[in-house]
């Protein structure tokens, strides 16, 4: 198995693991820096433990919220279109995540320096505050840029699926396969042994024999157009081969879950539950 095989059998624990490694790198080469310009003068006027409470207090309070800011950044994927709306959300974002990022960060602090017999003082609120925004606002940024970057590579490396026949991109044709690019290689995924469809920004996921393709599509555009091979919208997120279903539960909310061959378990939504159950008639 690759290395990439394994990364890609659990990517948000690798992600997880490479991102703490790098927080906890960077934040603690802040603090050293931090007690070394305090230290220029002679006798720095804080105590050692100080700079890496500060910066580790900050490194937890985004690893917490990293969650939610990807998440965000794949429902607000990048686009030509809006381009002003798009950069009002955005401003929005960045007070949200400084607000959260801030609060949880001075929150950390003053339980470290309670139980250390002292005192953390955030004040004058409004001044520190915007001095940390400017930091959180350019670090916004750059998480944004990253992960736009590590879903581009990612792709790359993963294959992106794409109609073997450019005359099968028509929306009134099925097509039978879909061709995947991998790098320098090409080969074939059949539609028949796709499991489920999954939207994922401006691609949909081919869930394919444990394996996953993106394709640039949207959800409902490629369900539709599959339907002609049994395939049925579920959610707002999924779409699913018939031939795919094991077994189906519903709960009194009207909902159900979908248990797949594979063992997948897919939400299915009350919304597509009549729809789902007339194309399996």
């Amino acid at each position: 198995m690759s290395w990439f095989e394994r990364f890609d059998r659990h990517p948000r624990l690798y992600v997880a693991l490479l991102l703490g490694t790098y927080l906890f790198i960077n934040n603690s080469i802040n603090a050293t820096s931090v007690w070394m310009e305090h230290s220029r003068g002679g006798t720095p006027h804080i105590a050692l433990w100080e700079p890496f409470a500060w910066e580790y207090t900050s490194a937890l309070a985004f690893f917490l919220i990293a969650p939610l800011l990807f998440a965000w950044f794949a429902r607000v994927p990048p686009r030509l279109s809006s381009p002003g709306r798009q950069l009002l959300l955005h401003f929005l974002a960045t007070i949200v995540f400084a607000l959260l990022h801030v609060g949880l960060m001075v929150g950390f602090r003053e339980v470290i320096y309670y139980f250390s017999g002292g005192n953390y003082q955030f004040a004058p609120w409004l001044r520190e505050f915007f001095y940390e925004y400017r930091k959180d606002a350019w670090g916004y940024l750059f998480w944004f840029l990253m992960y736009q970057l590590y879903h581009f590579v990612y792709s790359r490396l993963k294959g992106e699926a794409r109609p073997v026949d450019e005359q099968e991109d028509s929306h009134s044709q099925a097509p039978e396969h879909f061709l995947v690019r991998k790098l320098d290689r090409e080969f074939l995924v059949k539609v028949a042994d796709i499991d489920y469809l999954e939207s994922s920004g401006n691609y949909v996921n081919l869930h394919s024999q444990g394996r996953i393709y993106p394709l640039r599509a949207t959800l409902g555009e490629l369900s539709e157009r599959l339907q002609a091979k049994g395939f049925s919208r579920i959610h707002r997120s999924y779409a699913v081969n018939h031939n795919a279903v094991d077994s189906i539960s519903y709960q009194s909310s009207g909902d159900g879950e979908i248990q797949l061959k594979s063992g997948h378990t897919l939400n299915l939504s009350r919304r597509y539950k009549d729809s789902f159950k007339a194309a399996l008639s």
